[in-house]
């Protein structure tokens, strides 16, 4: 299953998780949170940038297996959860 997004091809046959969240800058630390999270402390952080995170890592395996898409706003970010949704459904 090969999903083509906008920026490359993604094989989604190996995908164990996909979520999307944003990485944000609170005293000098970056980290990447939950949207959730996010909305709850919007006057605390400062949102960088949004991605969703395409994780291929097998259970009980420590490295890590990622292709994050990141988005310059959430409407794309959302735009984009929409279409990978469809490539599921359709």
């Amino acid at each position: 299953m090969i999903y083509n997004s906008n920026m490359g091809d993604i094989d989604l046959s190996k995908l164990t998780r996909l979520y999307p969240a944003s990485v944000v800058e609170s005293n000098g630390d970056v980290a990447e949170m939950s949207l959730e999270w996010t909305e709850l402390n919007e006057d605390k952080v400062k949102v960088l940038h949004y991605v969703l995170v395409f994780d291929f890592t097998p259970a009980n395996q420590e490295e890590k297996i990622k292709t994050t898409l990141t988005f310059s706003s959430k409407n794309d970010l959302i735009a984009e959860m929409q279409k990978v949704s469809e490539f599921f459904n359709g």
